[in-house]
């Protein structure tokens, strides 16, 4: 029996994907389940797995190499079968379309494709961390000293492009992890000779964000509101919270909070424009925009106006981390119906956010600064932030989009009402076209 791997198309942004390692080679057993490769998307590194057993019989696709979705990246059968009318298939597919063909859906007794599926990611507290099939795929794993090696995906192309031994790299990413800086430091030439320029490829994930952002900003029309929120309430609450031993809060908690609030209140605003309708949502699923080295990925606090604000804050820490060691699945970071972006971190007052269709509302969220200001005759220090909504004007209005910053403004500056229950599902619990 002749099975068929193909480059996965995972999202619905991904058109082609990095191979960037091979766990099986030419010649080696494969039983079903078993790790054929390590292939790199637009938003996360995903484990390939065979779902057909055999031998490894063709690699077509090189580490480091992109190929498009869809297209034939490898072939196992048995030893006898004859596999040279599904190599045939490479020169008549070079520009497949990702698309599900009926062999695909439908595969036929001789062929089935491979899928993929999610890269391991850390248990949370009710999972048992050693799970016979992980275990069995680290030990495979730790028969490569390569493989060992903590290494992000762009790292390890770049260091396979200039020939550098990642065992000689010392990491400077999390737990040691080599990242893309750690490779561009070990090359020859430590920077760019004058007059000269240097092509950096670009990365999956950067690719994607071209795309995306492209095909936003020209069609979309956008619309910028902003406003002044005085934080010394919130900062305040914060720290009492911590001091309760709910462990650290972070802003962005109550960002995602307020933000919730604030579309619940104004549901008009948690819509997506469909071309002949807006789409209300029932749900309020808010993106966090969390910044990569590869690019940028937005995953997804599903249903917040149903969780209180610690729950909201210890699923946002576990997004974070899997997230930035990219194990997130193509689940958790795609269906946001708004979106938030925090860039304060980085001192800076203000900027607006590109958004991300179909969402019709993005809020950009800048520095916390402590500055003078006048109440009454006197003159205090307080905490300030400016926030700048941006609009889809198809769907959205001036006025509306104050309303919503209004709420927004108003849960943090009287953040008792963070703790208020939300409600905002239909009663048939189900997204509303108006």
């Amino acid at each position: 029996m002749i099975t068929r791997v193909v480059m996965p198309k995972l999202t619905d942004t991904m058109e082609e994907g990095v191979v960037v390692a091979w766990k099986k080679h030419e010649g080696d057993a494969v039983d079903s389940g078993d790790i054929l490769a390590e292939i790199e998307t637009d938003k996360a590194v995903l484990d390939l797995e065979s779902f057909g057993s055999g031998v490894l019989r063709k690699v077509l696709i090189p580490e480091g190499e992109t190929v498009k979705a869809g297209k034939l990246i490898a072939v196992i059968g048995e030893e006898d079968d004859d596999i040279e009318a599904t190599l045939a298939e490479t020169s008549e597919d070079k520009t497949a379309a990702p698309e599900p063909q009926k062999d695909s859906a439908a595969p036929s007794p001789k062929e089935k494709p491979a899928q993929p599926l999610p890269a391991p990611s850390t248990p949370t507290k009710g999972e048992k961390s050693g799970s016979a099939k992980k275990e069995s795929r680290d030990t495979k794993a730790d028969t490569s000293q390569d493989v060992r090696i903590k290494v992000s995906p762009r790292a390890r192309v770049l260091a396979k492009e200039q020939g550098i031994d990642l065992s000689t790299i010392k990491g400077s990413g999390p737990e040691g992890r080599i990242v893309e800086a750690d490779i561009q430091g070990q090359m020859d030439t430590p920077g760019i000779p004058e007059g000269q320029t240097k092509d950096i490829p670009l990365s999956q994930m950067r690719k994607a964000i071209a795309r995306v952002t492209t095909s936003s900003k020209a069609p979309v029309p956008h619309f910028y509101l902003t406003t002044e929120v005085a934080m010394d309430q919130a900062e305040r609450l914060r720290k009492q919270m911590e001091e309760l031993g709910n462990g650290p809060l972070s802003l962005t908690v109550l960002f995602v909070r307020a933000a919730a609030l604030a579309l619940a209140r104004h549901p008009e605003m948690n819509v997506s424009f469909m071309g002949e309708a807006l789409r209300r949502h029932a749900m309020i699923d808010i993106g966090i925009a969390v910044a990569l080295e590869e690019g940028l990925i937005t995953p997804v606090i599903r249903d917040c106006a149903g969780k209180n604000i610690l729950q909201v804050a210890e699923e946002i820490r576990d997004l974070f981390v899997r997230a930035k060691s990219q194990q997130l699945t193509s689940e958790e970071y795609a269906g946001a119906t708004f979106s938030i972006s925090n860039l304060g971190m980085y001192e800076v007052d203000n900027f607006i956010a590109v958004l991300m269709p179909p969402q019709a509302a993005s809020l950009a969220i800048g520095a916390v600064n402590i500055v003078p200001v006048a109440r009454g005759r006197a003159v205090k220090l307080s905490r300030r932030m400016k926030v700048t909504l941006s609009c889809d004007h198809r769907a959205l209005d001036g006025a509306q989009g104050a309303r919503f910053l209004q709420s927004f403004k108003r849960a943090l500056e009287k953040p008792l009402e963070l703790f208020l229950p939300l409600k905002t599902r239909s009663k048939n619990n189900h997204e509303i076209d108006q």
